[in-house]
């Protein structure tokens, strides 16, 4: 049996070493956190086999974000990223029917393919506000759908859909007897009211969230899966103990230190990134040659190059890295056009922000002169 490979991301700011980069706009979290602001011993934690399901601590302090939840109802997974392939592992077998919202956060459909599913993707445009089509979502759900996938407030455009839509897609999931996982990655980074956990709302709903975006800890790898459905929740940690049996100790101990200082992290985190999107705003209103639907949470947009713009795509990216060191998220990261670029306003500093969008109008003028308007693809 031939397998599809799935993506490597080649291109992430890991891999071409944070210290080439001046100023990273492509990062789609809050800025990385110091374990010295984090109040533990290390020196006091017996590195055994931790619990398979999660420390119960630490499980506890997860669900007090569900509404009637219990702790036994939290899976702690290596990150949302583990959760997510722990969900369609369970879940999935080649010929099965998967619908995703795109773009996306290419695991949620690239896990999927992989495991010979049919993927239908439930397109967000531009030209529609990036506004998730209920009637659209209906259209494609078909006898042989297994999952729904959905992610909000949404990466990378940062957009939002309404609690009533939110139980319009759980009715759906339900009259067709098919799963929906809600990605809450970015809730906390709600600029307004929070939408109720999907978890909370429906036993066929499977909320994924983790510690790396909104917190700003991704190097501890802790993630979570809440659910009401135990059973299955108790078949994800039968293909979780294959991949890893537990989390790192470590990790979640970190991770309940976090949790238990919840508030005030939260609260830090939305002020920079509120303070970063007034930057953001202000300068998206100078742009003639930009346009973006303005985001209502997480910390990313998702703007695109004018239509009737006549640029030099690939010539915008080369220069953006080698002339002026800045870094963002290039369209084909999501399956989308280069003509679109994620734009990670919540992780650098105020000035490198302020400065890195100052080297995109620099880089997007430069490009506009002698050349192709044909979207660049992976070669910049």
């Amino acid at each position: 049996m031939r397998f599809k490979r799935m993506a490597i991301e080649r291109e992430s700011p890991e891999e071409y070493g944070y210290g080439a980069i001046d100023y990273n706009l492509s990062e789609s979290s809050v800025p990385d956190r110091y374990l010295r602001g984090i109040d533990i011993d290390l020196g006091k934690i017996l590195m055994c086999y931790g619990h398979h399901w999660g420390q119960p601590a630490l499980r506890e302090q997860i669900a007090e974000q569900y509404d009637g939840l219990p702790f036994d109802q939290i899976l702690v997974t290596g990150g949302a990223a583990e959760a997510l392939f722990v969900v369609a592992a369970t879940l999935l077998k080649p010929g099965d029917h998967v619908v995703v919202e795109h773009p996306n956060y290419p695991s949620n459909y690239e896990v999927p393919r992989s495991l010979g599913c049919t993927v239908d993707v439930l397109p967000l445009h531009f030209e529609a506000q990036f506004e998730l089509d209920v009637d659209r979502l209906k259209h494609l759900v078909t006898p042989q759908t297994k999952l729904i996938s959905l992610t909000h407030p949404h990466n990378p455009t940062g957009t939002m859909i309404s609690e009533d839509t939110l139980e319009a897609v759980i009715a759906i999931a339900e009259s067709s007897d098919t799963f929906l996982i809600f990605d809450e990655t970015y809730r906390e980074l709600t600029f307004h009211a929070k939408l109720p956990t999907a978890a909370s709302l429906s036993p066929k709903a499977i909320s994924i969230s983790t510690l790396s975006k909104a917190y700003g800890c991704p190097g501890i790898r802790i993630g979570w899966i809440a659910m009401r459905n135990t059973s299955l929740l108790e078949s994800f940690l039968a293909v979780k103990e294959q991949i890893n049996i537990c989390n790192s100790v470590v990790d979640e101990k970190i991770a309940l230190s976090v949790l238990e200082r919840k508030d005030q992290l939260i609260s830090d985190g939305n002020a920079h990134v509120q303070a970063n999107f007034e930057v953001l705003s202000d300068w998206m209103k100078t742009q003639t040659d930009l346009e973006y639907i303005r985001p209502k949470g997480g910390a990313v947009c998702f703007p695109r190059i004018r239509e009737d713009m006549e640029v030099d795509v690939r010539k915008f990216y080369r220069l953006l890295w080698d002339r002026y060191k800045t870094f963002v998220g290039p369209g084909h990261w999501f399956e989308q056009d280069d003509r679109y670029f994620r734009i990670g306003y919540g992780w650098p500093t105020r000035q490198e922000l302020a400065t890195g969008l100052e080297n995109i109008a620099m880089a997007l003028d430069e490009a506009k002169s002698g050349h192709s308007s044909r979207a660049a693809r992976r070669d910049f």
